[in-house]
């Protein structure tokens, strides 16, 4: 099993087309083709985060995605972030959050606290 790290375009191309056919016929996991498809995806892996990385949401859109996932409505971050008015203030840019709001958001909700510690883009109207 000769496998090598992935230094170029060309490798990484030729890396996704192997671990692609194994898609279809999936290797038995500890098997010699089902150690080689884990290297493969760990290789992939590896190259992605260092060539391709994700950056964190706005915590604000964070927020959001989250709602919408567990279907809330401002309301029901009255808990987490205070007043009524106080939540609008923040979905619209308008306030940033507290430590204490990141903290609830995170415990209540489940939102990744990595991702509410973000500095959020305050609108001119702040």
């Amino acid at each position: 099993m000769e496998i090598r790290p992935i230094h170029t375009d060309a490798d990484y191309r030729a890396v996704l087309r192997e671990v692609s056919a194994y898609f279809e016929n999936e290797p038995e996991p500890g098997s010699t083709e089902g150690d080689r498809f884990e290297v493969l995806v760990t290789l992939l892996e590896a190259y992605e985060a260092k060539h391709f990385p994700i950056d964190l949401p706005d915590p604000v859109e964070a927020i959001k995605f989250r709602m919408e996932q567990a279907g809330l409505a401002p309301k029901d971050l009255v808990p987490a972030i205070g007043r009524l008015n106080r939540v609008y203030e923040i979905l619209n840019h308008k306030r940033p959050l507290t430590l204490n709001m990141i903290w609830r958001l995170h415990e209540k909700f489940g939102i990744p606290a990595e991702s509410l510690i973000r500095p959020s883009k305050l609108s001119a109207a702040a």
